[in-house]
């Protein structure tokens, strides 16, 4: 017994060791192959990203060696916790890869050329990250991922939302290859994926449509589980029309923060194109929503349960502030107002996701569920490991110049974005 301990501390402190290796190597390349000569966030970045990489190799070698019972707060009652609620959330802010890549290869929105990089690299780190990474580490039984491949499950809407996931991850890695590419010098691969392109998106909006929608009709099947508050046949629906909303506000998010940090210019056009086309699919969403509400009286759980009450309120004002930016003319083309307007909608549909994947089940489960240390730890390394990934991509990479896919349409080649 005292061996197995001895061992399963060393795993522990190595998986510890890399993890500091590896955030140490991170920041030094981000800040240009230099160490920091004085404080700075740069500074701060060196001591706070080692620590949590730290307790993220601790945490990923206890939930591999010991199994989710002893590292979640999961239970029989309560299976899926805050890493499923994140895989539903990176899921439907990666739509703004889809929206974005199908406005500019299809509908020809020049508009969007400048954004259409960092977005899809944006969309790529979400399924790659939550909907891969997170996943990898929530199963139980995460060496079994393999078998959808083979054993295929025609009646199972999960069967249907892994196939989906596996091939638009496939498509966003046709969609970024370019940029790799034109870093390498490779101009003539290039130009043959440049050349197939279209096709790609075509198929990618098709999966997105699928997957979005399919990842609410999974809880179709718990209807007195789930609070009807959140509960609903239309579910598949609200989900698809909520992840439209939440891909447009994450364009506007990326694209603002991207090129604010990174010292890069925005069209204004840009931005305003974007709540443009939010604002209606919000409209759409709300209306949706409150006409279910009310047409199964269901408003009366508002008022039953404190938690459930505080978040379903809370995740209706988030989705509800932005349209006032829209009805006041004067606030079109602020940045900061759009990008706070932008951000309501992430946090109201991130509190959509949680509501219905954790809030919303806790009153007829019986469960207290409270995510542990170890949880959050996985969640905020996930994130972290996404933002050190785009970093390094803008530093080293072409993100912010996009190839012109319909050089006939004007005389430019390629659009720069201005330092």
């Amino acid at each position: 017994m005292h061996d197995v301990n001895y061992i399963l501390w060393l795993v522990r402190l190595v998986a510890m060791g890399a993890g500091v290796a590896a955030a140490i190597l991170a920041c030094w390349i981000l800040n240009g192959r230099e160490y920091p000569k004085h404080f700075s966030f740069h500074t701060l970045g060196w001591v706070l990203l080692p620590v949590l990489w730290a307790l993220g190799g601790y945490a990923l070698a206890s939930r591999y060696l010991l199994g989710l019972g002893a590292v979640t707060n999961l239970s029989d009652q309560f299976p899926w916790g805050i890493w499923k609620a994140l895989v539903l959330c990176g899921i439907a802010f990666a739509a703004g890869g889809f929206l974005t890549a199908c406005s500019v290869y299809i509908f020809r929105v020049r508009a969007f050329y400048p954004i259409l990089r960092p977005v899809v690299l944006a969309a790529y780190l979400g399924y790659m990250l939550s909907a891969s990474g997170s996943l990898i580490v929530d199963l139980g039984r995460y060496h079994q991922i393999w078998r959808p491949i083979f054993f295929w499950q025609h009646h199972s809407v999960l069967f249907e939302v892994s196939w989906c996931v596996m091939l638009y991850t496939g498509v966003l890695t046709v969609e970024f290859a370019p940029i790799v590419l034109e870093k390498l010098g490779w101009h003539r691969l290039e130009r043959i994926v440049h050349a197939c392109t279209v096709p790609f998106v075509i198929c990618g909006v098709i999966l997105s449509t699928l997957h979005q929608s399919s990842l609410g009709s999974l809880f179709l099947i718990v209807p007195n589980k789930l609070l009807p508050l959140w509960y609903t046949p239309l579910l598949p629906l609200l989900f698809f029309v909520s992840a439209l909303v939440s891909g447009f506000a994450m364009a506007i998010a990326v694209s603002t923060l991207s090129f604010w940090i990174f010292r890069k210019s925005l069209p204004t056009r840009v931005t305003i194109s974007l709540i443009k086309g939010m604002i209606p699919f919000l409209v759409l969403y709300l209306f949706l929503r409150v006409s279910d509400l009310t047409a199964r009286n269901a408003w009366v759980y508002a008022f039953e349960y404190p938690l459930q009450r505080f978040t379903f309120l809370l995740e209706m004002a988030l989705l509800t502030l932005p349209i006032f930016v829209i009805l006041r003319p004067v606030w079109i083309g602020e940045r900061r107002i759009e990008f706070f307007a932008a951000a309501s909608v992430v946090a109201g549909v991130t509190l959509n996701r949680l509501n219905v994947a954790w809030f919303g089940l806790l009153p007829a489960t019986g469960a207290d569920y409270v995510p542990s240390w170890i949880e959050l730890v996985v969640v905020l390394n996930l994130v972290s490991v996404g933002v050190v990934i785009f970093a390094l991509a803008a530093k080293y990479l072409p993100l912010f110049e996009h190839y012109d896919p319909h050089p006939e349409q004007a005389p430019e080649v390629a659009i720069h974005a201005p330092a």
